[in-house]
């Protein structure tokens, strides 16, 4: 069985969903690397319109991977690490729990007493 970390099955589709595009993981990628940036300084590193850019920011604040704050007519954009870590711990279990089961079926082929159904 795997652990869901507190995160309900909507949360991680909307986190999973998040992260399915590469312009906001590349957005989430540049945050975790770097300092906070504004949401005007993250649409001049894309070829796309600044509204686009505050769409990807928005699906990412939404999935809890970024937070927003006002600071005068700026929007800072600041990464959240423990919620890819979220996501990091579920995929490294749902990893453990396929090794686990390959290794029974290894185990069960490997025994020449097993027949199998024909």
């Amino acid at each position: 069985m795997v652990a869901r970390l507190s995160l309900t099955d909507p949360e991680l589709d909307q986190l999973f969903r998040a992260l399915a595009d590469a312009t906001r993981r590349d957005i989430v990628a540049r945050l975790l690397a770097g300092e906070p940036a504004s949401v005007s300084a993250l649409a001049s590193r894309y070829d796309m319109s600044f509204a686009a850019v505050q769409k990807h920011v928005a699906v990412l604040e939404e999935a809890g991977l970024v937070s927003k704050e006002s600071r005068g007519r700026e929007r800072i954009v600041r990464s959240n690490p423990q919620r890819l870590a979220q996501a990091r711990t579920l995929l490294m279990q749902l990893e453990q729990l396929w090794i686990s089961r390959f290794s029974q079926l290894d185990e069960l082929f490997a025994d020449p007493t097993t027949s199998l159904p024909e």
